[in-house]
């Protein structure tokens, strides 16, 4: 039976290709919302699996690309990015993503969010990210994810 990518997740793809990434979108049999899920989906360390975070910085939203097995330090991380971070609430991740809580994709929003990726997923030769639902990931590395979202690096645990 053939399997149809959700319209998020294909808008995903589009954009990554559009970035120059292959763009090759894993549907899993089962939602993986946490980084632990979609690690014991895919048999690969916590570690390596990019969370998509948006957060208010001074009341401006941003989206944190953090490694699997950090939890984001708000207050370090918002002195880093000199202002005040708090975490969205989860309806403003839906507007300002168009995709639901757990299958944040770091790409495909409808607007472009200032970018930060986690310097801690550079320990892994290979990451993966949601695809804009909750059951949809793709594979990337550390650099290319970073020049995908145009991002700037920062340690944020």
């Amino acid at each position: 039976m053939a399997r149809y990518l959700h319209p998020n997740a294909a808008h995903v793809a589009k954009t990554l290709i559009a970035r120059g990434h292959h763009g090759v979108i894993v549907t899993q049999d089962e939602p993986t919302r946490t980084a632990q899920d979609a690690a014991a989906a895919l048999g690969v360390p916590v570690g390596a699996i990019a969370k998509s975070l948006v957060f208010l910085l001074d009341d401006e939203p941003v989206l944190l690309i953090v490694a699997g097995d950090h939890q984001v330090d708000v207050e370090r991380t918002g002195k880093l990015l000199e202002g005040t971070l708090t975490r969205a609430p989860a309806s403003a991740v839906r507007q300002l993503t168009g995709q639901p809580l757990g299958g944040v994709a770091p790409v495909g929003h409808p607007t472009n969010l200032p970018t930060y990726v986690d310097t801690a997923l550079d320990r892994y030769a290979e990451v993966w990210v949601a695809a804009g639902t909750p059951d949809t990931v793709f594979r990337t590395t550390f650099r290319e994810l970073t020049r995908i979202t145009a991002a700037l690096t920062i340690d944020m645990e």
